[in-house]
Order: structure tokens, then C-alpha cells, then sequence
């Protein structure tokens, strides 16, 4: 059957989008080298294969590696080394990575290759574009890198796998973990026998926390548009005022971020009849988890534009060390260059992945803060106290906010940053490193935790609206509730909410609550 291949991803190292790693992750779209590509991958490898020949020492090519670098090895030694190195490195511990990360990390791993700087055969690009294609999923566990020699540990899991080593998570198997041989023979494919620097090509780079930081990017953009829904049914249930997303006052500090959730708001809040209802109520202004909703939210976009930027640009790198540049791209002559450098370092992803975690926690923070507001009596504009029907028999939503507030609180410790951290490893070789796996690994739980805020807060702004009827929200409005409503019916008594929380999550998971924002 042909026509999965003609939707086929082409990766040549220079253009893959998040988006596309994403179709590839989540939704198994093919993947294939393209054959431009080809070209550049293969006339780096004749580099690599001349200095072989002539027996010139070349760092990872013909040394070894780290501390060890200035041990020359030869001859049937190369081969010896790539698999050494390879099990040597698979260090990994704790919980493996989702089957998506682990798939978002070969794509990316396949795509720095392709961009022709790593040396390595076509093969080996051809090879993990197979086991995607074909469901073999390296087991690679969570935990091991330090983020600086690129994420060494976790890409030595693909690597062992990709020799026929180690462990796989087969399709047939429904995740089940199986020795990667069988997981070949099943797959009808073959794992490989390494040469010349491969190893290091594929251990030495940046994907398995660039996969989590992709996959999480997507995940927070999500969530943003979101919040902004959530945050305006929040606005129209507490009778909350729109002057204060006027354009006029955006202009005024022209954050694109900002200007672009105060444009969010105005749309989803026009032609309420709630709004409407208490135009002349006198109230200047609002508390700043209403009035600064712009301001919040859209220096959240803004991080989140500079961490996409971020993530783009390492998408499309090579990463690894050393890097072959080939001196005549037009031909296949093997002069070239083999230089080593220090682009395996995670720094710009450290960094990246701290402050989407930061961001979010933020974003979660004013969620809780609003939700407070809609059940505490105090501030709640009118609403039954905890949004209960016949407070004091009903706690109504008295826990939710507890749960929140717990949640929230925990992303405070998580969104500690990581990257300020540094160890030395390898003999005082890799004496500076980035921790951005680490990051990285915070990172999933910060999202986790502010998807359900954000739909605890939903969950009471759908009540809060309700309790106002039979004044209407507005059009937008109507449509997220609706969203809501069809997976969470109306509280009229006391019921056990964590399976609501977790149909809610699932929605916003799925963008159909972010779609009211656009």
C-alpha cells in the first residue's frame, strides 16, 4: 500500500516544523529522507571514510572519546568502538519516555542527521525512518543526561536499539517492552552494524529533551488560547468589565502577547447579556485576575514565541561532534573538514524549557486566583457560596479550588529552574553542563498540572454562567460552555468531580475549547 508514503514527512535537516514532529509522534505519519538530502549525507561520509582509509587522526573517528580522546584506534578497533561506546553510554534510569517523546527524539535525531554535517551513512537515517514507520520504539528511559555532551544517555537507548540491543515498546504489543531483536524481526526490518563515528553521531545531541520541549511548546500554545476562553467565561460569571481590554490601553504597551489576548477578549465577551446587564454598576475596575488577564496571559505568548523560536532553530541544527563540512558540496571528492566544537550543548534548550515552565506556572497561578473569586462568597459578585446549589448541604466546589491551589503550588517548586545548575562529568572534561533534560522532565509535570487547573476553572465559570441564567453569555461563550457541558453536566448536588476534571483536560488537551478563541 503506497499511499501512506505519499503523505510521507521529507526530512533534509533544514526545514521540519513542530508541527510535522508532532504528526510524526503522535499521529505516525511516514517518514522518509529526502534526496537532496541523500546527496549531502552521503558526500560527508566519504570524508569520514578517507580519513579511515589513510588512517588520520580524527576525534571520534579514529580516537576515542572524552577523557579517552588521545587513544588512537585502527582497523577492526573502529567497529569495536562504535558498539562499546553505544552500550557504554545506555546508562538511562527511571520511568521511560511516553512512545510520543520517544518518536519526537528519532525524528529529530534522523532530521540532524540528514542536514549532512554528522558523517554517517544514508542508512542510518533510512534505518530510523523505518523503525518510525514501522512501529519499533526504542525503550529510552527518562532519566541520565545532564544535558551537556548532548543527551548522551537517552540517545544511546535509540542507539542500542538501532543495533539490535536493548529494548523496544512494539505496536503489536500495545506498548509492551520487548527485546529489540524481535522487535526488528516482527517489523520485518534489520538493526544495523555501525561504522566510522556513527556512535557518536547518534549519542551525541540535543533530541531527547528538544522532543519533550517540542511535544510540551505545542502542548503550552494550547493551553494559552485556552486560558483566554476560560479566563473571559470567568470575567462574564464574576461581572467583570471590558474597559480594561480596550485597544487603546494595549497600544499603549504594544506586547504583541498582550495585545493579542486583550483582542481574544473583547471577541468573546461581545454581546453578552451578562455584560450587558450591569454596564452602569459603577465598579471602576476589577481585581488583577480579571483586569491584567492581558497582561498575564500575553507575556505568557511572548514567552512562549521565544521558546518556539528556540526550538525551531535546534530543530534544524547539527548537534553532534565532531562535524564534518565538506568542502565542494557539488561533488563527491572527500575533502572536507572535520571540526570539534561545542554545538551538543544544551544551554539555549536549558533555558527555553525553564522558562516555558515558569510561564505556565504563572498562567496556572491567575487560573486558581480566578476560581477563588467565582466560590469565595466574599468576592463572588452574587454567585452561591463554593458555586453550590443549596450551600451548606453542598460543598460544591469548597475542594476543587483546594486541588487547584495544590496544583499551583507544586508548579511553584517545579518552575525552579534547572539550567542555573551545573556538575562536572567525564574527568573534568564536560566540567559546564546545561541539565536541560532535567528541565525538560519538570517541564511535562508543570503542563500536566496546568491543564487541570485550567479545567477545574472551567468546570466552575460553566457553573458560575449557569447559576446566571437566563441572561446569556455571549455567542463564543455559549459555544465553550456547550464544549464543556457535553463532556460535564451541570452540578445540581454533590458528586464525585475527578473523572469531570479529567473529560474537561481532555478537551482542552485536544484544542476544542482553544478553537472559541480564534
Amino acid at each position: 500500500n503506497w499511499e501512506p508514503l505519499l503523505q510521507a514527512l521529507h526530512i533534509n535537516g533544514n526545514d521540519l516544523t513542530l508541527e510535522a514532529v508532532r504528526e510524526v509522534a503522535a499521529e505516525r505519519r511516514p517518514v522518509l529522507l529526502d534526496p537532496d538530502a541523500r546527496e549531502a549525507v552521503n558526500r560527508a561520509r566519504a570524508v569520514v571514510d578517507a580519513l579511515v582509509a589513510n588512517n588520520k587522526i580524527s576525534y571520534a573517528i579514529t580516537t576515542g572519546v572524552g577523557k579517552l580522546s588521545d587513544v588512537h584506534i585502527v582497523g577492526d578497533q573502529i567497529r569495536e568502538l562504535q558498539v562499546n561506546l553505544v552500550r557504554s553510554h545506555a546508562v538511562g534510569v527511571g520511568e521511560p519516555l511516553s512512545i510520543a517523546d520517544t518518536r519526537a527524539m528519532m525524528l529529530l535525531r534522523a532530521n540532524s542527521l540528514s542536514k549532512g554535517n554528522s558523517g554517517v551513512r544514508a542508512i542510518i537515517i533510512d534505518t530510523i525512518c523505518e523503525m518510525l514507520n514501522r512501529g519499533v520504539t526504542p525503550m529510552v528511559p527518562s532519566q541520565g543526561s545532564v544535558g551537556a555532551s548532548g543527551d548522551l544517555a537517552p540517545l544511546a537507548h535509540l542507539a542500542l536499539a538501532l543495533i539490535g540491543e536493548g529494548e523496544c515498546s512494539n505496536d503489536d504489543e500495545k506498548g509492551a517492552r520487548i527485546a529489540s531483536a524481535p522487535a526488528f524481526k516482527r517489523a520485518q526490518s534489520k538493526p544495523l552494524v555501525l561504522e566510522a563515528k556513527e556512535a557518536m553521531s547518534l549519542i551525541n545531541g540535543t533530541q531527547a529533551m528538544l522532543a519533550i520541549g517540542t511535544l510540551m511548546q505545542l502542548a503550552a500554545e494550547t493551553l494559552v488560547d485556552t486560558a483566554d476562553v476560560i479566563g473571559a467565561m470567568a470575567c462574564d460569571a464574576l461581572k467583570g468589565t471590558s474597559v480594561a481590554f480596550d485597544e487603546r490601553i494595549q497600544k499603549a504597551r504594544p506586547h504583541a502577547g498582550q495585545i493579542r489576548t486583550a483582542s481574544n477578549l473583547r471577541r468573546l465577551l461581545e454581546q453578552s447579556e451578562i455584560r450587558d446587564s450591569h454596564r452602569d454598576c459603577g465598579r471602576v475596575q476589577d481585581a488583577y485576575s480579571l483586569r491584567c488577564i492581558p497582561q498575564v496571559h500575553g507575556a505568557v505568548r511572548d514567552t512562549l514565541a521565544h521558546c518556539r523560536t528556540v526550538f525551531e532553530t535546534e530543530t534544524n541544527s547539527a548537534v553532534d561532534n565532531p562535524l564534518v563540512f565538506v568542502k565542494n558540496p557539488k561533488a563527491m571528492d572527500s575533502e572536507g573538514d572535520v571540526l570539534s566544537g561545542g554545538n551538543f550543548h544544551g544551554q539555549p534548550l536549558a533555558f527555553a524549557l525553564d522558562f516555558l515552565a515558569i510561564a505556565l506556572s504563572a498562567l496556572a497561578g491567575i487560573s486558581e486566583r480566578r476560581l477563588e473569586r467565582m466560590v469565595n462568597p466574599a468576592l463572588s459578585e452574587g454567585l452561591p457560596p463554593f458555586l453550590a446549589p443549596g450551600a451548606g448541604m453542598n460543598s460544591g466546589f469548597m475542594m476543587p479550588q483546594v486541588t487547584a491551589a495544590a496544583l499551583v503550588s507544586e508548579n511553584k517548586v517545579l518552575a525552579h529552574p534547572a539550567s542555573v545548575d551545573s556538575i562536572t562529568t567525564s574527568g573534568n572534561k564536560e566540567d559546564y553542563v546545561s541539565m536541560g533534560m532535567t528541565a525538560a522532565n519538570k517541564l511535562k509535570k508543570v503542563v500536566e498540572n496546568t491543564r487541570n487547573a485550567l479545567a477545574i476553572e472551567a468546570m466552575a465559570a460553566a457553573q458560575a454562567i449557569d447559576f446566571l441564567a437566563p441572561l446569556k453569555t455571549s455567542k463564543p461563550l455559549q459555544q465553550a460552555h456547550a464544549a464543556i457541558r457535553a463532556v460535564c453536566a451541570t452540578m445540581d448536588k454533590d458528586r464525585v468531580m475527578y473523572q469531570d476534571f479529567a473529560r474537561i483536560a481532555e478537551l482542552i488537551a485536544s484544542g476544542k475549547l482553544a478553537a472559541a478563541s480564534r
